[in-house]
């Protein structure tokens, strides 16, 4: 390939992938460090692609909901519920979602000009700059890799598959709170739920979710489940936007392994990617603002110096999770696939703020032990040998 020569001067830190962990750094430092220069370098057409992500009012810091604040947002503060077979209930916590387009936008508005490169795909990251597909190279004094998530022999677990209709209702839909899992469902051997957001009187999100063994999505089948429920519940209207994905959940393997894989030399390694994120829902958003304002207050950082504090913070990360990739592991090798609801529906019995720390990925010793008290709701015997178990390989077509 053949490089581009530019005289320009190095940025002080080059952010490869501008989804919500690259974003949220890019934002972070911008307000912490002004002078500092960066380069937000983004495949697509958008920051943050075509994404909805959503939170717990207490899965933030005030630091970090601070920064999260630069951004329009829905808010919901009576509450949220959630539904299963023979059993509702109504929490407390207040609610937050936040779309990809005001994600972009808010970019676009704090982040100065010439900072931000859409359609730019990266071909090589170095710890001296990247080269983009074309042969155009941009200096960097530190490189930070925020691309998404690959998969990797290296990692167990199985996939959470969700499509999203954003409809536009031809009546008030009535939904007045947040119902975050409807797992009062038809199953379809596998664990499903339903995810609503009532973001005016006439329009509403609804997401259909599973946790699959595969990563086999039918976009058209979930629409057709979407169509479905709304029609049972009097939604009548259309789709104004659609989202869909397919996240993993981590159930064990070698999280160091997995990220020397992918990682440069002297290139730091963040966002799902470099493993940050909640291995059992497959939140990323508490964990990309932690390590936003991480990364904000090291610099200015050299390149090997930037490497070695998120491979620091990813090793505490992973020792932090184990026991939420341990509750994979019973979900999805212990309980049988049309009765896994029954393992979220024990959990939604326990005590709210224990909910809210579990979510958070902040559990407690306690927490833990209150977790796993009682009755299982997975045979026992399957239960231990899934614990002991090594899992099923987490990759996704020929292994890397």
């Amino acid at each position: 390939m053949a490089t581009k020569a530019f005289d320009t001067a190095p940025v002080d830190l080059a952010i490869v992938g501008g989804g919500l962990a690259g974003g949220l750094i890019a934002l972070a430092a911008r307000r912490a460090r002004p002078a500092a220069s960066l380069m937000l370098i983004e495949a697509g057409e958008r920051l943050g692609g075509n994404h909805r992500w959503s939170w717990f009012e207490g899965d933030l810091e005030p630091a970090a909901a601070a920064l999260l604040d630069c951004f329009a947002q829905t808010r919901w503060s009576g509450g949220h519920g959630v539904r299963f077979p023979g059993f509702a209930r109504r929490l407390e916590a207040g609610y937050r979602s936040l779309a990809s387009a005001d994600f972009d936008t808010g970019l676009r508005r704090l982040l100065p000009p010439g900072a931000i490169r859409t359609a730019a795909r990266a071909a090589v990251l170095e710890r001296s700059g990247v080269t983009l597909e074309g042969g155009e190279r941009i200096a960097a004094r530190a490189v930070i890799d925020c691309r998404d998530f690959a998969p990797s022999r290296h990692l167990t677990g199985g996939w959470q598959l969700f499509v999203g209709h954003h409809l536009r209702t031809r009546a008030p839909h009535g939904l007045a709170a947040p119902v975050v899992m409807d797992a009062d469902v038809r199953q379809y051997r596998t664990y499903r739920f339903v995810y609503c957001l009532p973001l005016a009187e006439d329009e509403v999100f609804v997401e259909d979710t599973y946790y699959a063994d595969q990563p086999r999505l039918d976009r058209a089948a979930l629409a057709d489940r979407i169509a479905e429920y709304c029609a049972r519940r009097g939604w009548d209207g259309d789709a104004i936007a659609r989202e869909a994905g397919v996240l993993p959940v981590v159930t064990g393997g070698d999280g160091a392994a997995h990220r020397a894989l992918f990682a440069a030399p002297g290139v730091a390694l963040a966002g799902a990617r470099g493993l940050f994120s909640h291995p059992l829902t497959s939140y990323t958003l508490p964990f990309a603002a932690e390590n936003a304002l991480a990364v904000a207050r090291a610099l200015p950082l050299e390149g090997e110096a930037l490497a070695r504090l998120m491979d620091a913070r990813a090793a505490a990360h992973w020792r932090r999770t184990r026991f939420y990739r341990g509750l994979g592991r019973m979900l999805f090798e212990a309980a049988e696939p049309e009765q896994r609801w029954r393992v979220f529906a024990r959990f939604y019995r326990l005590p709210e703020p224990l909910i809210e720390r579990f979510y958070a990925g902040r559990s407690t010793r306690l927490d833990k032990l209150r977790v796993l008290a009682g009755k299982p709701p997975v045979p026992l015997r399957r239960g231990l040998a899934a614990l002991l178990g090594k899992g099923a390989p987490l990759v996704q077509g020929p292994l890397q």
